[in-house]
């Protein structure tokens, strides 16, 4: 709720106008049921033919103004309501940037799929609330005291029986709430296993699993959908209960007046108020009715949004860094601890020339200007000192001796660049997909990183050149091309440290061999490390680290780890035979 209140408070002024102008439309509407009494009892009942005349001017008047009133109250809602998904979906994506690589590990990718979809649309429908919610409540009072003007018995009718219609509606909104809850967790579960499926389906086939997980993913689609049926009944009870409860309400309030202007209560003209004003009653009872379904459905989504905002990274922030930690200044308040990195513990300034980094955990230096191998027969190992070194999980590493952990963030990631085979491509033209890294640079720029990449071929291939749309993840490329092109980009942001990870994996020996040479060149004087297996990569680095077991076990150039380490040779051997092979 208190994020509710936030997605509010942001547009005060706004929700104030729709308040406004949703309480105008609806109190207007109980305006016509008493122009036609009075026609009926002034103009028709007596004969008198200017005043009904005057009358039936002002239900006419009346109408245009209801009509005008209603198409701003909706613009206005409309506008709420897109404002408060705009700033939902805000939040959620400077959340998922300052997780960084800690977002697989602390949330599953088909949460945050629903949660940036479904729950950011269900938290913005909820301010329809502040509008007609509000003039709901008004018009309820005035149509009250007007009946009492009428008939007290009737007016006692209408106060205790919409109440009576909220609480017989109440214990489903209850059970919604429940059953939405349940709901949402398995939908965010099943989504995330489909993305695994997905994105292991080559691996699958390979070894004869694709049937196994689709017999999986459709049994877990099957208990998805007995919670969806539970949902949809009593979403469909609820919806009934709209709708129906209502019109019983209006029902027998006209049963009840038809007596009284049969036994001379009240007159006719006062029986055709009294049903007007209760049939306008029964608008803002469906918008009270109404709102609370949004309101249980949107505490859901809201709950959910909450969780994902409380989420902590790996404690890689560093400590704090103004401006760049503060909050933005119309982000909610997200409760929890102090992170332990950031308490008793001030920035140190990073090196203002090229240095070595150094990693305690496995015992590697990387020196600085010089182009560096790690070769480990453990990919995983690879991959963890490639987050250590870049900061991308908790680690003792120093930089030019100097705590990584401890120096402004954004510097590190503008001078070191982890650089994965598998990096995700956007979609755009190839220039602006290469240029992602270093928006200024220029077609030269871009053609020397091509070339560099050994990805000329590549833009040969395509029709426009740069100018070339791929699609998300350039599908439509091989998956050699796609890594040169990622090597490229990585290439193009020319940073002072770059990290690359296995980035020959899915090429050719001959391509390999010419981008082992150009990587040379083209990071002559700047910190490369390359984390492979590859002879022609290796043979063509500075130093080369072998890694076993997350520790240096050896080092020196290709060659003299070839003579003397015969884990290294059978490691490397390895390799050569698969690229005899491909």
């Amino acid at each position: 709720m208190r994020y509710l209140w936030w997605l509010t408070r942001c547009q005060t002024g706004r929700v104030l106008r729709g308040s406004l102008l949703g309480t105008a439309w609806m109190v207007g509407l109980s305006a016509r049921p008493y122009l036609i009494s009075r026609a009926v009892d002034d103009g028709l009942s007596a004969g008198d033919t200017r005043a009904l005349t005057l009358w039936v001017a002002a239900i006419l008047a009346a109408g245009v103004g209801l009509a005008y009133l209603g198409t701003m109250r909706h613009r206005t809602m409309t506008f709420i309501r897109e404002d408060a998904k705009a700033r939902s979906a805000a939040v959620v994506l400077r959340q998922l940037s300052r997780l960084g690589a800690a977002l697989p590990r602390r949330t599953a990718t088909g949460e945050v799929a629903t949660v940036g979809g479904t729950d950011v649309d269900r938290t913005g429908q909820v301010l329809t609330v502040t509008g007609p919610g509000v003039g709901a409540i008004v018009a309820y009072l005035v149509v009250a005291v007007l009946l009492w003007s009428t008939s007290p018995l009737l007016a006692l009718c209408v106060l205790i029986g919409v109440p009576a219609v909220g609480l017989v509606v109440m214990p489903l909104l209850r059970r919604l709430e429940r059953a939405e809850s349940v709901y949402r967790q398995q939908q965010g579960a099943l989504t995330a296993r489909s993305g695994d499926i997905v994105a292991g389906l080559r691996v699958l086939a390979g070894v004869g699993g694709r049937a196994l997980f689709a017999r999986r993913y459709a049994a877990r689609s099957r208990d998805l959908l007995v919670e969806g049926y539970r949902v949809g009944a009593v979403n469909s009870w609820i919806d009934a209960a709209t709708v129906a409860l209502p019109g019983l309400f209006l029902a027998a309030v006209v049963w009840l007046a038809a007596r009284m202007a049969a036994t001379g209560e009240i007159t006719i003209g006062e029986l055709v108020a009294v049903y007007g004003y209760t049939a306008t009653l029964v608008v803002p009872v469906w918008f009270l009715l109404e709102g609370g379904h949004l309101l249980i459905r949107g505490r859901v989504a809201a709950r959910r949004i909450i969780t994902l905002l409380d989420a902590r990274p790996d404690g890689v922030d560093g400590p704090p860094d103004p401006p760049h930690d503060r909050p933005a200044p119309d982000a909610p308040a997200v409760p929890g601890p102090r992170r332990p990195d950031t308490v008793g513990r001030r920035p140190v300034a990073a090196p203002d020339r090229p240095a070595d980094l150094y990693d305690p955990t496995s015992g590697l230096t990387v020196p600085a200007g010089r182009l560096s191998a790690v070769a480990t027969a453990d990919p995983a190992d690879a991959t963890a000192l490639a987050d250590r070194l870049g900061r991308y999980v908790v680690g003792d590493v120093t930089w030019g001796g100097a705590p990584l952990t401890r120096i402004g963030l954004d510097e590190v990631r503008a001078r070191i660049l982890v650089a994965e085979h598998d990096a995700y491509l956007f979609a755009g033209t190839l220039r602006d997909l290469l240029r992602g890294g270093r928006p200024d640079s220029d077609d030269a720029r871009i053609l020397a990183a091509l070339h560099a990449a050994s990805a000329g071929d590549v833009l040969d291939s395509l029709p426009d050149g740069l100018d070339t749309r791929l699609d998300s993840r350039a599908r439509s490329l091989s998956g050699g091309q796609r890594q040169r092109i990622r090597l490229a980009r990585a290439l193009l942001a020319d940073p002072e440290v770059l990290i690359l990870i296995d980035p020959t994996s899915a090429v050719d020996a001959h391509t390999e061999a010419r981008i082992a040479e150009r990587l040379r060149d083209g990071r002559a004087g700047r910190t490369t490390l390359v984390l492979t297996t590859s002879p022609l990569l290796l043979g063509h680095t500075d130093t080369v680290a072998h890694l076993h077991a997350g520790r240096v076990v050896g080092t020196g150039t290709h060659a003299e780890l070839l003579d003397t380490d015969p884990a290294y040779r059978r490691l490397v051997a390895r390799d050569d035979a698969e690229q005899v092979l491909r």
